[in-house]
């Protein structure tokens, strides 16, 4: 919850690949005070059922840049090993080395202001992703 000297931050992500919210996937929130600042780490949490983070780690006053890590690896070779009989010969399945996963990680950084809350939604593929703030 923001305050009027803090922001919020909220996140979900669906999986556009097969149309549904990606569950279970790691979600690291960082900090920092202005861009040269270090980045303090402040926890994480994992996406439940819907897609949704709902138990991200407030944000410290004086907060202006965040930054998400999605480790989405970890989802993708759970699926991909799930649906490989169904999925032979999908796209996700060629010519993408090992594990059929090009973005192991997903890191986005954005800029906050005191008082506002940040909801930024992931859509997610195995072979690419888009972000935007939401409502």
């Amino acid at each position: 919850m923001s305050t009027s000297t803090t922001a919020s931050v909220s996140t979900h992500i669906l999986d556009t690949s097969v149309g549904r919210p990606a569950e279970g996937v790691a979600v690291q929130l960082a900090a920092r005070s202005g861009p040269l600042a270090e980045w303090q780490p402040l926890g994480g949490s994992a996406t439940d059922a819907d897609g949704r983070c709902k138990d991200l780690p407030a944000l410290p006053e004086g907060t202006t840049h965040v930054r998400l890590d999605f480790e989405v690896e970890p989802y993708f070779l759970k699926f991909e090993n799930q649906q490989a009989d169904a999925q032979q010969d999908a796209p996700a399945n060629r010519d993408s080395g090992a594990s059929g996963v090009f973005f192991p990680e997903v890191a986005i950084t954005f800029v906050v202001k005191p008082g506002e809350h940040y909801h930024v939604p992931l859509l997610l593929n195995p072979f690419g992703y888009s972000v935007y703030r939401g409502s």
